[in-house]
Order: C-alpha cells, then sequence, then structure tokens
C-alpha cells in the first residue's frame, strides 16, 4: 500500500520505517532540508536502537523514500499520515499550527479521495479542526473531493519503539466512516496477525484514550514519587513499599519505580494538555494538576539532597553526574531532570563532570561549550576530581560499577542516587554515604 507521512521525526521515522519494513510503498515528507538530506544518505537524526538498520534496509529496497515536497507526498500516498509535532503552547495547551498547516497543504494538492491519518498526539476535536481546515481549502479551489479524517494514536516508548510498533499491545483506530475502517484494519494487517489488536472507536474517543493512557503512567509515577517522599520522613523503605503493592495484580510494577521525576517529550506535555483542555471545558482537573505539581517538585530532589549534605552553599563544587537522558536508551533530553539539576548547580557556582552512554552530543546542542561543564568520554572520568556522584539516569551500564574505584577517585565519599539502583546497606559496608529516593536516606 502506499502512504505518505509529513515529519520524519520520532514518530513518523518510526512509523515510515515499519510500515515499509512488512512491504508498504513509504514517502516521508519534511521540511527540513537538512533532516532529509541526513536520511537520503542512511544517517538517522534521532537515537532509538535498531532504527538506523532497518531505515538503511528499506532504502536500499526502494520502499522507504524522503522529499521536501508536499505536493509529491500528497500524490503519492492513499494514506496521509500526520506525524508533526505538537509542542506546548504558552498556556500548556498543544500548539496545532504544524498539523492544520499540513492539513491544508494535503487539501491544496489533492487530486482525490484520501485518508488523512493523525498520528500526532493531538487535543480532542482536532480531527474535527483538521476536517475543516481541508474543506475550506478545497472550497477555496473550487474542488469537490472526498476525504476522511482518522485518528490513529501512537503508543510507542522511547527506546523500545520498533518492538512497540512491530508488536503493538492495541492499535487504536477512531473513524466515523466503516469503509476507512477497513482500510486502516488492511494497512495493519501484518501487525495483527495472531490476534485482533485493533481496537475502533469513535474519533473523538480515540484522540482521548492517547492523553488517558500518558496521564495514567504519570499518575502512577507522581503517586509512587509522594509515597516515597513520606517514606523518607516516616523512616519506611519506598522499595519494599514498591515490591509489597507491586504483587498486587491489579496494581503491577509498571510505572510504579519512585525517582527524580518523569521527562521526555510525551508526560510532561501531554499530562499538561489535558489539564488544559479540562480548563477548557470547564472542569477543575484537580488530579492532573497535583501529578504535574509533584513531577515539578520531585526533579529538585537530588539538588535538595546535596544541600542537605553539603549545606545551603555549594559553590566550588564539582559534581559528577550520571546520566543526561530523560530515560535510558534515547538521547531525549526534553524535560529531564538531569536539565533542572544542572541548571540549579551552576546557578550555585558548581561544576559538573557529566556522562551519558548517548546523550552528550544533544547536551551540547542545548548548552554549548561552558566553563562548568565537562563532558566526559566515561563514567569512570566523570569522577575524576568531583566531591561527589548524582545518579539521574537508570542506565544499564550504572547498575554495578566499581564502588572501591568510585570511592577512591571522589573527594567524598558521597553518592546521591535518582533512581534508586544500589542498596542503602552495601553503600553503608563500602563506607559511602548513600542518599536515595524514598529510602529513609
Amino acid at each position: 500500500m502506499k502512504v505518505t507521512i509529513y515529519g520524519s521525526g520520532y514518530v513518523g521515522l518510526v512509523t515510515g520505517a515499519c510500515l515499509a519494513q512488512v512491504g508498504n510503498d513509504v514517502l516521508c515528507v519534511d521540511v527540513d532540508e537538512r533532516k532529509i538530506n541526513m536520511l537520503l544518505n542512511g544517517e538517522i537524526p534521532i537515537h532509538e536502537p535498531g532504527l538506523d538498520k532497518m531505515v538503511q534496509a528499506n532504502i536500499a529496497a526502494g520502499r522507504l523514500k524522503f522529499t521536501l515536497s508536499a505536493a509529491e507526498g500528497v500524490a503519492h500516498g492513499l494514506f496521509q499520515f500526520i506525524a508533526v509535532g505538537t509542542p506546548p503552547d504558552e498556556d500548556g495547551s498543544a500548539d496545532l499550527r504544524y498539523v492544520l498547516t499540513v492539513a491544508r497543504s494535503i487539501a491544496q494538492h489533492m487530486d482525490g479521495y484520501r485518508i488523512v491519518v493523525d498520528k500526532s498526539t493531538v487535543p480532542v476535536g482536532t480531527a474535527d479542526r483538521v476536517r475543516a481546515a481541508m474543506l475550506e481549502v478545497l472550497e477555496q479551489r473550487a474542488f469537490n473531493a472526498e476525504f476522511d479524517v482518522v485518528s490513529n494514536p501512537e503508543f510507542l516508548k522511547e527506546g523500545a519503539a520498533l518492538d512497540d510498533f512491530m508488536k503493538p499491545d492495541r492499535i487504536v483506530i477512531g473513524t466515523d466512516n466503516p469503509r476507512t475502517t477497513e482500510l486502516m484494519r488492511e494497512l495493519y494487517a501484518p501487525f495483527n496477525r495472531s490476534h485482533d489488536r485493533l481496537v475502533v472507536m469513535d474519533i473523538r474517543s480515540a484522540e482521548l484514550t492517547k492523553y488517558a493512557a500518558n496521564a495514567m503512567l504519570a499518575t502512577k509515577i507522581s503517586f509512587m514519587n509522594e509515597l516515597a517522599n513520606m517514606a523518607e520522613l516516616l523512616g519506611a523503605d519506598i522499595e519494599k513499599v514498591r515490591i509489597g503493592i507491586g504483587s498486587d495484580p491489579r496494581i503491577g510494577y509498571h510505572f510504579i519505580y519512585p525517582g527524580c521525576g518523569y521527562g521526555g517529550s510525551c508526560f510532561p506535555k501531554d499530562v499538561q494538555a489535558l489539564e488544559r483542555t479540562a480548563r477548557e471545558i470547564g472542569y477543575n482537573a484537580e488530579l492532573l494538576s497535583a501529578v504535574e505539581a509533584v513531577n515539578y517538585r520531585q526533579k529538585d530532589k537530588p539538588f535538595e539532597k546535596l544541600q542537605k549534605h553539603y549545606g545551603a552553599n555549594l559553590e566550588g563544587k564539582t559534581v559528577a553526574l550520571w546520566g543526561l537522558a530523560f530515560k535510558p536508551n534515547t538521547d531525549d533530553m526534553r524535560e529531564a531532570s538531569s536539565r533542572n539539576l544542572m541548571e540549579a548547580l551552576w546557578k550555585q557556582g558548581v561544576t559538573v563532570q557529566a556522562f551519558d552512554p548517548v546523550a552528550m552530543e544533544e547536551c551540547t546542542r542545548i548548552y554549548g561549550q561552558r566553563p562548568d561543564l565537562k563532558l566526559c568520554q566515561t563514567a569512570e572520568a566523570a569522577l575524576e576530581g568531583a566531591d561527589c556522584l548524582v545518579i539521574v539516569t537508570e542506565w544499564q551500564q550504572f547498575r554495578s560499577p566499581d564502588f572501591d574505584a568510585i570511592k577512591s577517585k571522589l573527594n567524598d565519599s558521597v553518592i546521591v542516587d535518582g533512581r534508586n539502583l544500589y542498596s542503602p546497606e552495601q553503600m553503608a559496608k563500602k563506607g559511602i554515604t548513600y542518599y536515595a529516593i524514598g529510602r529513609g536516606c
């Protein structure tokens, strides 16, 4: 089947590569000439395990192509996927300007029936706005063309996106036309073979489903962080509490790991956007507001623990930082806890020596070259001459380090662990002063 995808960022590129992988003819359209040139050369502008090989293989097979031309994109595919960004507007609501620009462009160039698929994360009612924008352009053209708008939200975890797309838990389709449902079912048939994963519903319900899923997961994280903060004051160990409640199948172990807050491109902006949607319809979504507030506060925990140990004035200290990305297996630093910590430390006159397996180039892009930031080539190098170590990303290679080496390299034997990777008892035996989240320290 012929598919056009607008936007070659995280969602668009993964969607395009995976649809091409099962045999479709996919054309990705983007306005960023540098990005398109990179992709045409088989270079990937984001870090996602396995994506580079999949993209290169499908380019070589002729199933995956890239262009700057919207007209070429509209001419190419029956399916027109909109996968452009929806960044937070000034009030926290989703900014739909890029989505609507693509919709108008499709209407401007279409010469027959098209299925317009909203893949971007968009607020409830966006399909109506897309349809209205397209109808306005078609009216200006005096051209009567049939089209359908579909909501098909993505459920991709950064770091595991290919598996999530190729072996989905569910495929949500929001449509008001049975014919479109069958065409979407045909498109997704290769991912739907062992049992029916298609969940078909009305468009507005599909749009809300995406926000509801992310808000629910974010709520679990913030709830555990609230419990962790209570556990510290009560002298309890949140890790034991986590095991105690996670063993209940009604709760489960997913997304109940306490830490120094969630980040990334999805949870923060989606919780915020859903809360703003509630405001627009006159509903006070107190729980969503609390989830956002708890997460914002939680990101300050590593800095607070450093002040607890050293006092309010940290000027002149050097802090080793392990982890820059908001989570493992990605270079994404959007809303990352590392950013809150580094910016707070710099205000105090602290030098940061940081290591991350993949996110250091992104860190340089964000902050540039600065005298109080040293990006180190190894985790061990970040320890050299530092007073203490702070961990904010739970990369696998940080889970079982040489603690004797850490102790020998640091000026002070202090670890602030924002992800609860280590045992307080083991740290005490090693003679390391250890501050974790919700573990009585």
